[in-house]
């Protein structure tokens, strides 16, 4: 499946950028299906996420991003070139949901920080309804992922972090039948739990 011509050009160009800036182990990558609609559930603590975990495997992620970085013409129109898409926080954006409902039903990768914003100290936070909700809309797996650095604390140039992909989540198994706001707290809790268990883990290899 063809990514966006900026998002094919930095990811055949920059592979010395992330041996040496960016070092990552990746693990778990053949969890994230080679075709098809799926959700991609991530912690988030840096500003380098998304690059992370663009490089982390083959497909291209379309990501919700905040307004906010769309507001310098620059900056939007290089990550909107690399396929992300502007979201109001902290209230219904009807148009960012729409758009990340077609990018499912193209059969593309949607990239969500589960936790809506980014971690000051690296911990996880409470995660948001939106990845389970556009689960039960859209009929779409779930595949968690936790990008950890050494020490569970912020990533941090020249230091590896690990990206970890958990097991594939079916939507039916997020238990949302009705869509209720209790029913989807607990479904976006299961997924945050499947993201704790891959820190654990990461902080377990980094010893």
């Amino acid at each position: 499946m063809k990514g966006t011509l900026l998002y094919t050009l930095a990811r055949a160009l920059l592979p010395w950028f992330f041996r040496t800036v960016m070092p990552i182990r990746v693990r778990g990558a053949e969890n994230l299906p080679k075709t098809g609609k799926v959700i991609l559930c991530c912690n988030h603590a840096s500003m380098t996420d998304p690059l992370r975990l663009a490089y982390s495997q083959r497909r291209q992620i379309y990501f919700m991003a905040k307004e906010e970085l769309f507001r310098n013409r620059l900056v939007g129109a290089v990550i909107g070139a690399l396929g992300a898409f502007p979201v109001s926080r902290g209230r219904g954006d009807k148009g960012a949901i729409n758009k990340a409902r077609v990018h499912l039903k193209e059969g593309h990768v949607l990239g969500l920080f589960i936790e809506g914003t980014r971690s000051k100290d690296g911990r996880l936070l409470r995660p948001k309804a939106g990845a389970a909700m556009l689960a039960k809309t859209c009929d779409a797996p779930i595949v968690p992922c936790c990008i950890t650095a050494r020490g569970g604390g912020l990533p941090k140039p020249f230091r590896t972090c690990i990206v970890s992909f958990g097991k594939l989540i079916p939507p039916e198994a997020l238990g949302v039948k009705a869509g209720t706001p209790s029913e989807l707290r607990s479904a976006s809790q299961y997924v945050m739990d499947r993201i704790a268990a891959l820190r654990e883990s990461n902080l377990r290899e980094f010893g």
